[in-house]
């Protein structure tokens, strides 16, 4: 024991330590403190002494830091970044493709290989998002808006004049509505009466583009494939959600149905808002007029009868064939009990009705006796007959790509009705409205497009069990849940099955689509050259003239139609088509000498005329090729205009007719 110190001792500094030796830098060591890290002289602070401000502790496990990329954000973020990149290889395809020379496979050949990858990539993303449980909601939706985009946009972005002769026909109505304000009467039946007598969407066009301030329909007419689509998209959801929660099925059901929708009917075109319009009063009916008690509730009823007799009257005054088609539908949901409303089916039949004895009573009474010859007449009904029969190696390739993928997606539905038995209780509606539209094939041949609309409007009810089939079974919703577990369970090779498989199929017909969608764009393509030829004719044409053509697949080819006349001299019987092809420039000058002054009679011959003539089994291109010269060296007609696309020829006129 120490003694105590006195005050001196106290006040008396003690002398301070030697500084102690410094060891030379390649052997410093730095002493151990136990269960602690290694520290320097200089960081130890004496005892008694209190730092100003606290030191930094150094950092020196890199460990420790958060990693800046982890496992779960790359896996909730590849999503994005496969659609994202999917879209690049689209958007890169686009500015690589050359349409300027297209052969018998359309776009299928012109297109960069970029897209191919793209959309395989997209259709794989796809797949495997959906079936993930933990996925959000939003990113099927997405998927399916960029399928949307490379199905229906690719050829509004590569092509520099809108597709389809029929579109360039429609926009010919809405051009005749806005300059003459009027539609033919009822004593002008003619051509163009089922456009006069269903004139809803032109109207509606016509208002849509002086609202817009544009010139025509034209201008915005190539982007038409993609709104369509769209609007189909919300009315494919309610109907879908009437029947079941399950996201997988809803979301690849529209996109089969997508995939298999590739008959054309979504161009600029009455149709396609109609068959909107079809899916818009199902969507209502299913879910408004199918639950217990529904029926009962008169008051809600009919604020829905209303929007079902708005949808049914903007369909019925704008097509003829799909109020038809709604009202064989809705017969047949009112044979189940669960549907036995019949306020739907009275509301659709009586307006569908008002309209065939008023308005519409002028066309059906010239075409009705046509049309009761036809019924039952199932062979004529089908058959494609002379003039649309594929040709070539491009265009039978394309007819049969459409044809297998078609067939495939019935395939598909019949085994999801037999897979998934639940479904064939729950989901018989659409069972029942994917088999309505069959009856059609037996009333009409429409124009021997009757199989392919039967078809479109089967596609709802049809896509929904090919979904079925892709996804495994599905029980209960309850059981959803039990399944998947059951599926992640599985062996690698049974799990590779249900994953791999569906995904295969899935892929192949996805890319399927671009052939039956634009295999013939040969025939559909009209370059600006060509616009620009045919549009000379018709700012030179003067009332009462006659333009002749070998067919109509060109584009203006009803402008100014009120006051100037068509006539395609491959739609006449054989006999006459074999006399052109024998002596072209006299037969031709003999049909064209009826036109009197101040008319004018002109021969336009164009590349869409021959892709068409030479793709449909018409005439080939050296006989057509052969008509031209036999116009263009004959004395009776003379060259009024000539370009890459084609040329123009006008009879000669010698007292007061052309000859």
């Amino acid at each position: 024991m120490r003694p105590p110190t006195t005050p001196r001792e106290r006040s008396t500094p003690e002398p301070a330590p030697e500084p102690a030796p410094e060891p030379p830098p390649d052997r410093a060591a730095s002493p151990v403190v136990p269960g602690g890290s290694a520290t320097t002289s200089t960081d130890r602070t004496p005892p008694s002494a209190e730092p100003s401000s606290p030191a930094p502790e150094p950092v020196t496990d890199l460990s420790d830091l958060p990693p800046a990329w982890t496992w779960r954000r790359a896996r909730a973020a590849w999503p994005a970044l496969v659609l994202l990149l999917a879209l690049a290889l689209w958007a890169y395809a686009v500015r690589q493709t050359d349409v300027s020379r297209l052969d018998d496979f359309g776009l299928v050949t012109a297109l960069h290989p970029s897209f191919w990858a793209g959309l395989a990539m997209l259709t794989a993303g796809f797949w495997l998002t959906v079936r993930d449980p933990e996925r959000s909601r939003v990113w099927p939706a997405a998927y399916v808006l960029g399928l949307l985009v490379m199905e229906r946009a690719t050829q509004a972005v590569l092509y520099p004049t809108p597709l389809y002769a029929w579109a360039w026909k429609h926009d010919g109505v809405v051009e005749h509505l806005l300059t003459a304000g009027e539609l033919q009467g009822a004593d002008q039946v003619g051509d163009m009466a089922v456009y006069d007598q269903w004139p809803g969407f032109f109207a509606a066009q016509a208002a849509l583009v002086r609202l817009l301030g544009v010139d025509s329909a034209a201008m915005y007419m190539a982007w038409w494939p993609l709104v369509s689509s769209l609007m189909l998209l919300l009315p494919l959801l309610l109907i879908y959600r009437t029947f079941t929660e399950d996201r997988r099925l809803i979301w690849t059901a529209v996109w089969l149905f997508y995939v298999a929708n590739w008959v054309g009917q979504d161009y600029f075109s009455p149709q396609s808002v109609a068959f909107a319009l079809h899916l818009g009063v199902l969507a209502v009916v299913l879910r408004r007029y199918g639950r217990a008690g529904g029926a009962g509730d008169r008051r809600g009823q009919a604020l829905w009868t209303a929007a079902i007799a708005v949808m049914a009257v903007t369909a019925v005054i704008s097509h003829q064939l799909t109020p038809a088609m709604l009202a064989a539908t809705l017969l047949v949901l009112c044979l189940l009990r669960r549907y036995r409303d019949w306020v739907p089916l009275v509301t659709v039949v009586s307006i569908f009705l008002a309209w065939c004895l008023t308005a519409a009573l002028p066309f059906l009474s010239a075409a009705l006796p046509e049309m009761l010859r036809s019924v039952g007449d199932v062979g004529a009904n089908v058959s494609t007959g002379y003039g649309t029969t594929p040709t070539g190696t491009g265009a039978v390739a394309t007819s049969w790509a459409a044809r297998l993928l078609s067939g495939s997606v019935l395939l598909l539905g019949a085994a999801g009705v037999w897979r998934q038995r639940v479904l064939r209780h729950r989901a018989l509606p659409l069972l029942l409205i994917a088999v309505a539209p069959l009856p059609m094939l037996v009333a009409n041949s429409y124009g021997s497009e009757m199989i392919f609309r039967v078809l479109m409007f089967m596609l709802p009810g049809v896509a929904f069990f090919a979904a079925a089939a892709l996804l495994p079974k599905v029980r209960t919703l309850a059981g959803e849940a039990r399944e998947q577990e059951t599926v992640r369970a599985a062996a690698p090779r049974r799990r590779a099955l249900v994953v791999g498989g569906p995904l295969v199929a899935l892929l192949a017909l996805t890319l399927a689509f671009v052939p039956s969608y634009s295999g013939k764009d040969r025939i559909n393509y009209f370059p600006p050259e060509e616009v620009e030829l045919v549009q000379r004719v018709f700012d030179e044409a003067t009332e009462g003239s006659l333009v002749v053509a070998a067919n109509r697949n060109y584009p203006l080819a009803y402008a100014s139609y009120g006051s100037v006349d068509h006539y395609w001299f491959l739609e006449d019987d054989r006999r006459h088509v074999d006399a052109i092809v024998e002596d072209p420039a006299a037969t031709l000058a003999r049909d064209m000498r009826g036109v009197e002054r101040p008319g004018r009679a002109y021969f336009l011959f164009t590349q869409g005329q021959v892709a068409n003539s030479e793709m449909n089994g018409q005439l080939d291109g050296a006989q057509l090729e052969r008509i031209r010269k036999s116009v263009a060296g004959s004395p009776r007609f003379r060259l009024v205009a000539e370009n890459s696309a084609g040329s123009v020829y006008q009879l000669r006129q010698e007292g007061g007719a052309a000859r």
